[in-house]
């Protein structure tokens, strides 16, 4: 799926979450990569490292970089992926809701943390993103106006899987034109 949830049903160009919320997992099934701590190989080669929740602000101390020098408040990332070859952060936060709750709101965030991201990020020279991985509970037509907002203000998201080529990351040539999925 796509944002918008329109297209790419029976395609496999990322990462699939139907059964899992665990991004490092889903990205060592894929096909040529392997994942070793938290640093991201495919066919053996580093390609990205991941920084979870508190992991972000260890990198960012051995970078010399003190958060509170940027904000005043630290944000805890599901999982930011760091994609080499676009110098590029990917803030992923998986929201997967079952009953109406706090998430509801919490979507729309998104301008906000990506601006925050950007200014704690700034002295590393990092572009920023931000993107959700969302289930079907926010196919409902009550989230239509919140995802619209969420596309408007830059951000993205998508229904149970991560494109790769989104990432900047290889797609695997026995998959091109193929998504893997992620859980609900």
């Amino acid at each position: 799926m796509k944002a918008g949830g329109i297209g790419g049903g029976n395609t496999r160009t990322g990462l699939s979450f139907e059964n899992e919320s665990d991004l490092l997992g889903a990205i060592s099934r894929a096909p040529g990569y392997s994942v070793t701590g938290s640093i991201i190989f495919y066919e053996g080669r580093e390609v990205a490292r991941s920084y979870r929740k508190h992991a972000l602000y260890r990198m960012l101390t051995q970078h010399g970089v003190n958060y509170r020098d940027h904000l005043s408040k630290m944000l805890l990332p599901d999982d930011a992926i760091y994609v080499i070859v676009n110098n590029t952060l990917f803030i992923v936060e998986m929201k997967f809701q079952k009953i109406r709750g706090s998430v509801d709101e919490k979507l729309q965030t998104c301008d906000f943390k990506k601006k925050q991201y950007r200014k704690l990020l700034a002295p590393l020279n990092f572009e920023v993103e931000y993107i959700y991985i969302l289930n079907d509970w926010f196919r409902h037509p009550q989230y239509k106006d919140v995802l619209d907002y969420v596309i408007s203000v830059g951000c993205q998201y998508y229904f149970h899987y991560l494109p790769l080529q989104k990432l900047g990351l290889p797609v695997p040539s026995e998959t091109a034109g193929e998504e893997l999925p992620m859980a609900a």
